[in-house]
């Protein structure tokens, strides 16, 4: 396994590709568009240089960009052996970029889907590999997070999750095994939390900080939901408790309005500038 194919080149696929390539891997990088990956390479380059600072390993940018190229169109990543997709939490949006992959790549590439709460089964349904298909749900920021949650789908071979956990370990990861239920532990968990306190902010009850200031103070934790929320993205956050809504056909996973707004509005968080909070820079 010498070249691994990343398809996405938003917040995660950007993670995915800079922890790969600062691990020693080489990478393509796939998007639709030669801007967003210009713009990709030019975040590597920046969190290569402020590793060492934000409490990760001392980098060379030049080294780390050295081990990515870019592609447009899923084509350019058709000769690895193992491909991430990073795209959005959108079946329709995965469903196309499955279709594409499986045409283009040969029999034997494994496909990995990051993914934060669409089941691997029905993923792998859409290809004609269903036993080399597997889910990786990668944590943002990915280079900075040890753990990820390992999902095989009904018909995933031995073969390939021992395949996809060599590789994860190879990028200092340790893995979870979870079984392919719909969210995974994290998100059945962290989606109902983040949606709940976008509801006390839509009904008035707080406001996001002081929601935030209890999950802080009260119990301990690094972040609030809604800063989580920001940091994730508004819009994938909202994605991720729909799917749920769908698959479990539970009204405790109703969509808050106020996530749909935002996601509409175009307040998606840290890479938009502005969500729950407001950011100087878009990152």
């Amino acid at each position: 396994m010498t070249v691994i194919g990343v398809i996405g080149a938003g917040v995660m696929g950007v993670g995915v590709a800079q922890n790969l390539a600062s691990t020693g891997h080489d990478v393509v990088l796939v998007d639709k568009d030669e801007q967003i990956l210009a713009d990709a390479l030019g975040t590597i380059a920046r969190n290569a240089r402020m590793s060492r600072l934000m409490g990760g390993p001392a980098l060379d940018p030049d080294e780390v960009l050295a081990r990515i190229t870019t592609s447009v169109g899923v084509g350019g990543a058709a000769k690895c052996d193992l491909i991430i997709e990073n795209v959005t939490e959108n079946w329709d949006v995965k469903r196309e970029v499955y279709q594409a992959l499986d045409a283009a790549c040969g029999p034997d590439t494994v496909f990995v889907v990051n993914t934060s709460a669409i089941p691997i089964t029905k993923v792998a349904a859409v290809t004609g590999r269903p036993d080399k298909v597997i889910g990786v749900h990668f944590m943002n920021p990915v280079p900075a997070k040890p753990a990820v949650e390992l999902i095989p789908g009904f018909h995933t071979s031995p073969g390939t999750v021992q395949r996809t956990r060599d590789l994860l370990t190879a990028m200092g990861k340790k893995s979870v095994d979870v079984k392919d239920s719909c969210g995974f532990i994290s998100n059945r968990v962290l989606m109902l939390t983040v949606n709940e306190a976008a509801y006390l902010v839509h009904e008035g009850v707080a406001d996001a900080e002081s929601v935030d200031e209890v999950f802080r103070s009260c119990f301990g934790h690094p972040m609030g939901p809604l800063e989580t929320a920001d940091l994730i993205g508004v819009d994938t956050i909202l994605y991720s408790v729909e799917v749920l809504y769908e698959h479990y056909a539970d009204s405790k996973y109703r969509p808050c309005p106020l996530l749909k707004q935002m996601t509409d509005a175009g307040l998606h968080g840290r890479k938009s500038g502005r969500g729950f909070y407001t950011y100087s820079t878009a990152n």
